[in-house]
């Protein structure tokens, strides 16, 4: 066995270990503050644990200790609840939970919506039950959205609306939350799902999984597409951030189909989680997340898609606001949007247009583009064929066009590419989407030869003063 196997095994090892430690560390919790349950392996492996349901409130009065939630909360003098009725309700619902973990980032999640907004905050606790081999799993998910709906029955008793219902379900949670809002006609206020689980649902009916019938507003940000994740429109905007599959700082595992069962799963699962994220992030407002309406991600990179016209020019955006900021009625549904993020909080990025033209060539050429700062460079490369003339694509900066200062072309074409000379007509540069109609930057009539790199600089070409850019990603 090589030295590899041996140190994943090890490690394998070690994760058991801790989730035997962790059941009870778990239970060493404040009397005072409620928590998540917690199953661990002793458990699993003396019986299957039945479904229970339980909830969570955190409002800002509790901040930082969770208050057990039950039926008879809003009536019982001698326990007075924080719940208030005249404040809308954010309900979090988890997925799939491998054995020995509990959903640390739930109370992370309900905090920062806290801070963006006054609300009550259920946390829907469904780890009995979630732990399990996931088809097991997968036939609890309605029995929980049954549950649910009882609770939320008895707050319409007293006085809350179906429309001031908020509910935010990662991976299988999602199709929970659809589920309730099956159960109440789609009179639920609001559903946002963070990456809906996939398997066994993208072949699905409407009925079983989460739709835009679910509630008055669906939106969902998609991540793993291509593994945990569901690939279509489960809403009325669909939010594919790069793509919907691969995202940028997530590492690629052989050992995903291994790993995923323990409690470090996270970390193999990035993508899946990254949907979770992105959405804190917006939540604390840094910088706008906008998605492109487009037929396919393709399309979005080859340029095709630079506005929000099926929108009325109002493109939506993650987060809080009320219907992603889409003013147009009715809402149109099962739209794709496509938004590329950084690697790091608050993941957002700038979108640059590049348009290049050139000359027929005889050869075929490879050029590479840089947009650069003076601590920083953006690089994208091109491949150019004898028979087209004009490019189109997208790429990324942290900051705005408004601050980039040169761009460079380099003619990196070796023994492969034996285009020596290439005649640019014009290479112009434009971010969108762009309320400020800001003119694209071009520069005319050049050649770039191979060897020799080309740069040009944009502060000359510039109207004084320069145009202020609406965020700053780090």
């Amino acid at each position: 066995m090589s030295q590899e196997h041996n140190r994943i095994l090890l490690w394998v090892l070690t994760i058991c270990i801790s989730s035997l430690a962790l059941g009870v560390e778990d239970r060493q919790t404040d009397e005072d503050c409620a928590d998540l349950n917690n199953t661990t392996w002793l458990e699993y492996r003396q019986q299957r644990v039945k479904l229970q349901v339980q909830y969570l409130l955190l409002t800002r009065r509790n901040l930082d200790c969770a208050q057990m939630f039950t039926q008879e909360s809003l009536t019982d003098a001698r326990q007075p609840t924080y719940f208030n009725i005249s404040r809308p309700t954010k309900v979090i619902v988890h997925g799939y939970r491998a054995m020995g973990s509990k959903p640390s980032w739930v109370k992370e999640l309900a905090r920062s919506l806290l801070r963006a907004q006054d609300a009550n905050v259920v946390v829907v606790d469904w780890v009995y039950g979630a732990s399990f081999a996931y088809n097991l799993v997968v036939e609890n998910y309605k029995e929980v959205a049954l549950q649910i709906s009882v609770l939320i029955n008895q707050l319409q008793e007293h006085g809350s609306k179906l429309e001031s219902f908020h509910f935010i379900g990662i991976s299988l949670g999602a199709h929970v939350a659809g589920f309730v809002g099956t159960l109440f006609e789609g009179k639920i206020g609001r559903i946002t799902g963070l990456d809906p689980a996939g398997p066994m649902f993208k072949g699905a009916d409407t009925f079983d999984r989460l739709d835009p019938s679910d509630a008055q507003f669906v939106d969902a940000i998609h991540t793993d597409s291509d593994y945990f994740g569901i690939s279509i429109p489960v809403g009325h905007v669909d939010f594919f951030l790069n793509g919907g599959k691969d995202q940028t700082g997530c590492a690629r595992s052989r050992f995903v189909s291994i790993l995923v069962y323990f409690p470090v799963y996270g970390y193999v699962i990035c993508d899946h989680m990254r949907a979770l994220h992105v959405y804190m992030s917006a939540l604390t407002g840094l910088c706008p997340l906008i998605g492109i309406p487009c037929t396919s991600y393709e399309d979005f990179l080859n340029g095709n898609c630079l506005d929000c016209g099926v929108f009325a020019g109002t493109c939506p955006t993650i987060g809080l606001t009320e219907n992603c900021g889409i003013t147009v009625s009715p809402v149109p549904k099962e739209q794709k949007l496509f938004l590329l993020t950084s690697s790091s909080p608050p993941f957002c990025s700038h979108h640059i247009l590049l348009k290049l033209e050139i000359s027929r060539l005889d050869k075929s050429a490879e050029v590479e583009v840089t947009l650069r700062t003076e601590s920083l460079g953006r690089e994208q490369r091109l491949r150019l064929r004898t028979d087209t003339m004009v490019y189109k694509t997208v790429l990324t900066h942290p900051l705005s066009l408004c601050e980039i200062q040169t761009i460079e072309l380099k003619n990196t074409g070796a023994w492969l590419y034996r285009q020596a000379d290439v005649h640019v007509k014009s290479v112009c540069v434009s971010e969108f989407p762009s309320n400020r109609k800001e003119v694209p930057l071009c520069v005319n009539n050049f050649h770039v030869r191979r060897g020799a790199p080309w740069s040009h600089d944009f502060v000359q070409m510039r109207p004084a003063p320069c145009c202020q850019t609406d965020f700053h990603p780090t």
